[in-house]
C-alpha cells in the first residue's frame, strides 16, 4: 500500500511538473518548519540543537453563548459580575536536541500574564491581573516514516504542574482567588500525545497535526481542567530561497472542568462556573517565515476565529498573534 501511494504521488508530481525535494534538503528552506503557531512540527538530524523564543498575544472580547454573541446586560441579568475582555500574553522559551535521526527531545518554559476587565451590576468596572511561570512541558518527537518527500513523527510529552493555580487580586469584594481562566497553571500532570505529517515539493510544503491535552488526576484546589483535542493543517509557498508564506486552519474542542474550586462562587461570575469552560473553535491563520544568516529563522502568524461554539456565557476569542525566532546548529 505504501509503495502504491508513493508511486501515485510520483506520477502526480511528474504530470504537473513538480519536483520532489528530499527531506534533508527541505529543512534548509524557509518552509522547512511549519507556521510558528505549530509546536513540535519537525524533527532534527543527529547531534543538532535548536533554541527558540515565541511571543504569543491573544485577545478575548465580548461574550458568547453557543454560536450567538450576547451583551453585557444579558450576562448581568444572571450574574453579579460580567467579564468584558481578557488579554493573554506568553513568552515561550524552547530547546530541542536530537540524539539520533529517529528521536528529537524538547523542552518548553512559558512565562504568562493575563489581564481581565469586568463590570458589576451597579456599573462599577475593575481589572484583575496575574502573571508567572506557566506549566513546563517536556517530551520527544519520534520519527516513524521518512520517504524523502514526506515524513511522519509521533509527538509525546508531559506538562508539569509548575504554573500557579492560587493567583489572587483585589476586587470590589476584597482580595480573592481569581476564577479559572485567570490561573496560569493546570495544577495537574498532563499528557501531550500527537502525530504530525509533513510533505514537500519544489513550490512549497504542507502538513497536518493531531494533538491532545489529557489531564491526569485532580489538583490541590479540587478540580481538573477539561481535556483538549485538536487538529491543524497548513500549506506554505516559498517566495525565493529566504521567505515563505503560509495558510493554516486549526480546530480545537475543550471539555468543561471536572470538580470545582470551593473558594469560587459560580453564581457570582460566569468565569467561576466550571460548567462554562468548554466549547469548540475553528481558526484561520496567515503566516510568514524568513531565513536570516546561518541557522536563524524569524516567523510571525496572525490568527482569527472562523466559528466558535462555547458553553456560555463565555468570553469569545477575537484574535491571536504569534511571533518567534529559531536558531539551529
Amino acid at each position: 500500500m505504501k509503495r502504491t501511494l508513493l508511486a501515485a504521488l510520483a506520477a502526480l508530481t511528474a504530470s504537473t511538473g513538480t519536483t520532489i525535494v528530499s527531506a534533508h534538503e527541505f529543512t534548509d528552506r524557509p518552509d522547512g518548519h511549519a507556521p510558528i503557531g505549530v509546536m513540535g512540527d519537525h524533527t532534527h538530524e543527529t547531534g543538532e540543537w535548536m533554541v527558540s523564543y515565541r511571543f504569543r498575544s491573544m485577545l478575548m472580547d465580548g461574550n458568547r453563548d453557543g454560536t450567538s454573541e450576547i451583551s453585557t446586560e444579558e450576562v448581568l441579568a444572571d450574574y453579579m459580575v460580567a467579564p468584558l475582555d481578557m488579554q493573554m500574553s506568553m513568552h515561550m522559551f524552547g530547546v530541542m536536541h536530537a540524539p539520533s535521526d529517529q528521536l528529537t527531545l524538547m523542552a518548553m518554559l512559558p512565562y504568562m500574564s493575563v489581564e481581565m476587565d469586568h463590570e458589576t451590576r451597579n456599573g462599577t468596572k475593575f481589572t484583575t491581573e496575574g502573571d508567572g511561570i506557566g506549566d513546563v512541558k517536556i517530551g520527544g518527537l519520534y520519527k516513524i516514516a521518512d520517504n524523502g518527500n514526506s515524513s511522519v513523527h509521533l509527538n509525546a510529552g508531559v506538562s508539569l504542574p509548575t504554573g500557579d493555580i492560587d493567583i489572587t487580586d483585589d476586587t470590589p469584594a476584597g482580595r480573592n482567588r481569581l476564577p479559572y481562566p485567570m490561573q496560569i497553571g493546570s495544577g495537574t500532570y498532563d499528557l501531550l500525545p500527537g502525530i504530525t505529517y509533513s510533505g514537500y515539493a519544489d513550490w512549497g510544503s504542507w502538513g497536518a497535526q493531531a494533538d491532545a491535552t489529557v489531564r491526569l488526576g485532580e489538583n490541590d484546589n479540587d478540580y481538573t481542567l477539561g481535556n483538549k483535542y485538536g487538529g491543524t493543517a497548513w500549506v506554505a509557498k516559498t517566495l525565493g530561497s529566504k521567505v515563505s508564506t503560509s495558510l493554516r486552519l486549526r480546530y480545537e474542542t475543550t471539555e468543561d472542568i471536572d470538580g470545582a474550586d470551593p473558594t469560587l462562587n459560580a453564581r457570582m461570575i460566569p468565569t467561576a462556573d466550571p460548567e462554562l469552560r468548554g466549547g469548540e473553535r475553528l481558526d484561520a491563520a496567515v503566516g510568514i517565515n524568513v531565513l536570516v544568516g546561518s541557522g536563524h529563522r524569524f516567523a510571525i502568524e496572525y490568527q482569527i476565529p472562523v466559528e466558535q461554539d462555547l458553553d456560555g456565557p463565555q468570553l469569545e476569542t477575537q484574535q491571536a498573534l504569534t511571533a518567534g525566532w529559531q536558531y539551529t546548529w
